[in-house]
C-alpha cells in the first residue's frame, strides 16, 4: 500500500467514486452529481492543498488532501474517498493514517477535519484514527456560514 502525490490523470476516476448526490455532497459538499473529472483536477490548482492517492498494487483505491495553513499553523485533512470497490476493508482509516503522517511532516501544529454529520461510517473512520470533537464554542465558530453544520474533529 502506498501514499503518493495525486496524478491528475486519475481525476475521472475519483470523480466517479461517490455513487449518489447525497454522497456528493457528504464527500465534498458540492451540490453536482456526477462530479465532473474538471473539478477533481482543478482542486490540484488550489493554494495550499496537497492531494494524495491511496494506491494497492497498481489500483488506486483512496483519495484524500491536506489543506496546509501556515498562518493557522493548523492542516486539515479533507475531500477523503475510498473506491466503491475497496471499501469496508479498513482503507479509509490506513488512507487516513497516511494522511497524518504527511500532515505531521509538514511541521504545522494542529490537525483537523470537518465531516458531514450525515456522514456515519467517516466519523467512525476517523474516531478509530484517533480524532476526537473539537469544543462545542469552537465547532460553533467554525460552523458559522457553513452549509451544514458541520462535525468538527482533531487529531489527539
Amino acid at each position: 500500500m502506498d501514499l503518493l502525490p495525486f496524478d491528475t490523470g486519475h481525476a475521472t476516476t475519483v470523480a466517479s467514486w461517490p455513487v449518489s448526490a447525497a454522497e456528493v455532497v457528504m464527500w465534498c459538499g458540492l451540490r453536482d452529481f456526477p462530479v465532473a473529472g474538471s473539478t477533481v483536477a482543478a482542486w490540484q490548482h488550489e493554494t495550499d492543498v496537497s492531494a494524495r492517492m491511496l494506491v494497492e498494487g497498481e489500483q488506486l483505491v483512496g483519495y484524500g488532501e491536506l489543506w496546509l495553513d501556515a498562518e493557522e499553523d493548523e492542516v486539515e485533512l479533507a475531500r477523503i474517498i475510498v473506491a466503491p470497490g475497496a471499501r469496508g476493508r479498513g482503507l479509509g482509516r490506513v488512507l487516513v493514517r497516511g494522511l497524518l503522517a504527511e500532515a505531521r511532516r509538514s511541521g504545522l501544529s494542529e490537525v483537523f477535519m470537518r465531516v458531514h454529520p450525515d456522514n456515519a461510517g467517516a466519523l467512525r473512520c476517523y474516531r478509530g484514527a484517533g480524532f476526537g470533537p473539537v469544543d462545542a464554542e469552537s465547532a460553533e465558530a467554525w460552523n458559522a456560514g457553513q452549509p451544514v453544520d458541520y462535525v468538527w474533529l482533531r487529531h489527539t
